[in-house]
């Protein structure tokens, strides 16, 4: 199993990191994720389990055409995907309020605001045996992946 982690601190409230990543997913997605060449949503309305989409990426120079399923969410707390056909991919998004931080001067100026820690998580199954010998370059491509789309999903909120 390849897998990759990050996580990152929005200087916004749980309610509304949820709204963007998750409620939001197939209006933001793109947003976070510029890889996304085409995004076919199945179901219409909000996102909730079972709901279904296709998407064809382009990661250096690699196009993908896969359709993934809500397979958990959790208001306020997660949400997770998995590849429908052959189950090659896990993603998952985690939400936590992580209280009030201090800003500019510190707790003694007073300026505090709420944040929410997001953690997104990757997981592939393992690589076939052509491909095993490039298994350390797509850990790295796929740990980059996890990294950037935090920082843009913070940035896109801030």
């Amino acid at each position: 199993m390849i897998s990759s982690h990050a996580h990152i601190l929005i200087e916004r409230p749980v309610e509304a990191v949820f709204a963007f990543v998750a409620q939001d997913f197939f209006v933001n997605y793109r947003r976070w994720s510029p890889e996304i060449e085409h995004l076919e949503v199945f179901d219409p309305g909000p996102i909730r389990l079972g709901s279904t989409a296709r998407q064809v990426r382009v990661d250096h120079g690699r196009r993908t055409d896969t359709t993934f399923e809500v397979i958990a969410l959790e208001p306020l707390r997660h949400l997770a995907f998995e590849e429908r056909d052959r189950q090659r991919y896990r993603i998952r998004y985690v939400f936590a309020p992580a209280g009030p931080v201090a800003l500019g001067g510190g707790a003694a100026s007073g300026r505090v605001a709420p944040h929410t820690r997001l953690d997104f998580a990757c997981e592939l199954k393992p690589l076939g045996l052509m491909l095993r010998p490039f298994e350390p370059l797509v850990r790295a491509a796929i740990q980059d992946g996890a990294e950037q789309a935090v920082r843009r999903i913070k940035r896109l909120m801030e």
